[in-house]
C-alpha cells in the first residue's frame, strides 16, 4: 500500500497588495489539478473553485485568518489576483502559448513568457481599505449619490448566491460589487437609499454613460490602482508590430490546468 511521499513542495510569499498580508502558497499537486479538471465550472462558480484551491495551497498565513470564512472576508479581489499569481509562479512558472490578438494586422500568434518578468505591484499605503468607503454625487445624475467600497471575496461570494441571476448576467452582478449603496435626494421629499444588490443593480443600469464613467474614475483612484499588474511587451510574428499588452491571468490558470 502506498504510504505517501514526504515532499517538500516549493513555495511562495505574496504580500497582497490591498490589505497587507503576507501568505505563503505551494505549488499545487495532481490531484488538485484533476480536482479543479473534474469541476463543472459555469462561470458562477469559477470563483467559488478559483477561493478553494487558493485556500488549500497556503501553507502560512495570519492568525486573523483561522478559517476558510476568515480568509473570505479578510482578503479582497485584487488581493486574489496577487495570491493566484504566486500559485500560477510556484506551479508553473512560465505563462505558456498565450495567445496574443496584434492590434494592429489583427492575426493571431503564441508567446511564452515567465510569469515572474510581467509582475508589478502597487500596494495601498494604508491599512483600511476593508473599511474605507468614498461618497459623491453623480455628475448627470444630479441629487444621486453613489457609494463606493472595495469588496472581498465574501461579498462577491454572497452576492453570487443571492442575486437573482436569471434577471442579471454575472458580468453585471460582479461590475457593481464596487458600490455599497445608491442615495437619491429628490428635489422634494425625502431621501432614498438603495442597498439591496438587486436594488442597486436596477439603478446602475439606468445611469447614463457618462455617469458610469465617473464611478469607475473614482473606484480606481480610491482603490482599483492599487494591486498587482501583469504586462509584457510582445512583438507580431506577422507584422513586427511591438505593443504592451496585459495578461489575463485567471483565463491562463485554468487553460494550464486542462491543458498539462
Amino acid at each position: 500500500m502506498f504510504k505517501g511521499f514526504n515532499i517538500k513542495y516549493p513555495e511562495y510569499e505574496i504580500i497582497t497588495p490591498q490589505t497587507g498580508w503576507s501568505i505563503n502558497v505551494r505549488t499545487m499537486n495532481v490531484q488538485e489539478e484533476e480536482r479543479l479538471k473534474g469541476s463543472i465550472l459555469t462561470p458562477s462558480s469559477i470563483t467559488d473553485h478559483l477561493n478553494k484551491c487558493l485556500y488549500d495551497t497556503i501553507t502560512k498565513k495570519p492568525a486573523e485568518m483561522p478559517d476558510y470564512d476568515s480568509f473570505l472576508r479578510k482578503i479582497t479581489l485584487k488581493d486574489r489576483d496577487a495570491l493566484l499569481y504566486g500559485l500560477y509562479h510556484i506551479t508553473y512558472e512560465d505563462i505558456r502559448n498565450y495567445e496574443i490578438n496584434c492590434g494592429t494586422c489583427k492575426k493571431t500568434y503564441a508567446v511564452t513568457i515567465k510569469a515572474s518578468t510581467t509582475f508589478n505591484m502597487n500596494p495601498y499605503p494604508n491599512k483600511d481599505i476593508l473599511t474605507k468607503k468614498v461618497t459623491k454625487e453623480l455628475s448627470i445624475s444630479k441629487g444621486v449619490f453613489v457609494t463606493l467600497r472595495q469588496p472581498t471575496l465574501f461579498d462577491e461570494m454572497t452576492v453570487m448566491k443571492t442575486v437573482q441571476s436569471a434577471m442579471f448576467s454575472v458580468d453585471l452582478i460582479t461590475e457593481t460589487l464596487i458600490i455599497d449603496k445608491f442615495q437619491h435626494d429628490p428635489d422634494s421629499g425625502d431621501s432614498i437609499i438603495y442597498t439591496e444588490r438587486d436594488d442597486i443593480i436596477s439603478a446602475y443600469q439606468q445611469l447614463p454613460a457618462l455617469d458610469k464613467r465617473d464611478i469607475y474614475k473614482l473606484y480606481r483612484e480610491e482603490f482599483g490602482q492599487y494591486g498587482i499588474n501583469l504586462k509584457m511587451r510582445s512583438t507580431c510574428i506577422h507584422c513586427q508590430n511591438q505593443e504592451e499588452v496585459d495578461i489575463d491571468l485567471v483565463q491562463n490558470f485554468f487553460r494550464m490546468v486542462y491543458t498539462i
